[in-house]
């Protein structure tokens, strides 16, 4: 039986399903199967990410903008069309993930001790020459362990040897670095509000920091996260004393393989991806009056609870009065009984028991018919 019942109005904000689905994909097959049993309703359909792969198309598909390219160099030295978007306020939205991002490697890529961050830096430099004053850099998915001295690179920076010899912007070569000579780094860069995306409170080095941490998923043996650890050490022992501030403990600052420490020797501030993005794509405009709110992810455990995008949408919406519903991928048995404290259901897509691989290929499909169940549930609901 179609529904006709007015005055629903239901939100719905995924995240991506990693491996499977992009967050406009997610999106809109959970629209399409709520239509079909809530034909009257009021969708606003707002894919949301945190920082990492996919922010510039939820920011496309959520603001007015105008997408750019250009030329700049990749993680492994091999040039890069990049994109990045222009705001109708003359702002720019950059995604490390589309510059220096895993999958843009060559099938041989080189160590992660000889990658670079320069192409941020260059495309940061281009969408300056456009006129852009603020910049938000989304963080997440980068390749790099560099402490984003390629980023400054980039934008004019040096980094130098005890001879005065001019070094690659590669963790490799970090470990020589004495001195790091902003003086020819585009005074323009002093006019801009940097903003770095991220959801991780990492310092730069240490136990906690970038190589430790998040080297291993970027190819780091185990074997070299010390030597590496070092180099990024040494990297920022260099840049505190020409900027006269020690950032590398700052937290954030290991972000991206320390993307987040280059953005705060620019000056930048470093806030949650996932936050920005709710406000910028306007979600939070659109809780009130909301019949309720739907949000997911690849697949939900205990870690979504600690700050991952979902939880941080859900909290918005619990301020708002408005039930929040997460539909997963998949959901973690075990972190149920914390789940169902913070959301008002918490669903999988997997309709009985079926193969990784089956729903990967099919969760388009699933999200339809989730969409169409819980639809229906809606319905009878708002009939009684």
């Amino acid at each position: 039986m179609n529904a006709d019942v007015p005055g629903v109005k239901i939100v719905i904000a995924p995240d991506s399903y990693k491996g499977s689905l992009s967050a406009p994909r997610v999106a809109d097959a959970l629209a399409r199967g709520l239509e079909r049993r809530l034909p009257r309703a009021t969708l606003a359909v707002c894919p949301l990410a945190d920082g990492g792969e996919g922010t510039l198309d939820c920011v496309a598909r959520g603001v007015a903008c105008q997408q750019h390219h250009a030329r700049v160099t990749g993680a492994d030295g091999r040039p890069v069309d990049a994109p990045w978007l222009r705001l109708a306020d003359g702002s720019a939205v950059l995604e490390s993930a589309s510059v220096v991002g895993l999958p843009l490697l060559d099938r041989q890529p080189p160590a992660p001790a000889h990658r670079t961050s320069r192409g941020l830096g260059e495309l940061a430099h281009a969408a300056i020459n456009a006129g852009a004053r603020r910049i938000a850099l989304g963080l997440g998915g980068s390749s790099t362990n560099d402490g984003g001295a390629g980023l400054l690179v980039g934008l004019g920076a040096r980094l130098l040897d005890a001879g005065g010899r001019e070094l690659e912007p590669v963790p490799a070569e970090l470990a020589r670095v004495t001195r790091v000579d902003f003086s020819n780094l585009d005074h323009r860069t002093r006019d801009v509000e940097w903003i770095g995306l991220s959801d991780v409170d990492n310092p730069l080095t240490g136990e906690r920091g970038a190589t430790a941490v998040y080297g291993p998923q970027k190819g780091v043996a185990a074997s070299d996260v010390p030597r590496l650890d070092e180099a990024l050490r040494v990297f920022a022992r260099a840049c505190g004393a020409a900027l006269r501030r020690d950032l590398a403990a700052t937290p954030g600052a290991g972000a991206a393989g320390g993307l987040g420490y280059a953005l705060l020797c620019l000056g930048g501030r470093l806030v949650s991806g996932g936050d920005y993005l709710i406000e910028l794509v306007g979600v939070a405009q659109q809780l009130p009056g909301a019949t309720l709110l739907i949000t997911g992810e690849g697949r939900t455990d205990a870690q979504t609870l600690q700050g991952k995008l979902p939880a941080r949408l859900g909290e918005r919406a619990r301020r708002a009065g408005v039930p929040v519903v997460l539909i997963s991928g998949a959901v973690d048995r075990a972190a149920r009984p914390a789940l169902d404290d913070r959301f008002a259901a918490c669903l999988s897509i997997a309709d009985g028991p079926l193969p990784l691989e089956a729903m990967v290929r099919d969760a388009e499909l699933l999200l339809e018919l989730a969409g169409a169940g819980l639809g229906g549930l809606v319905d009878a609901l708002a009939r009684r």
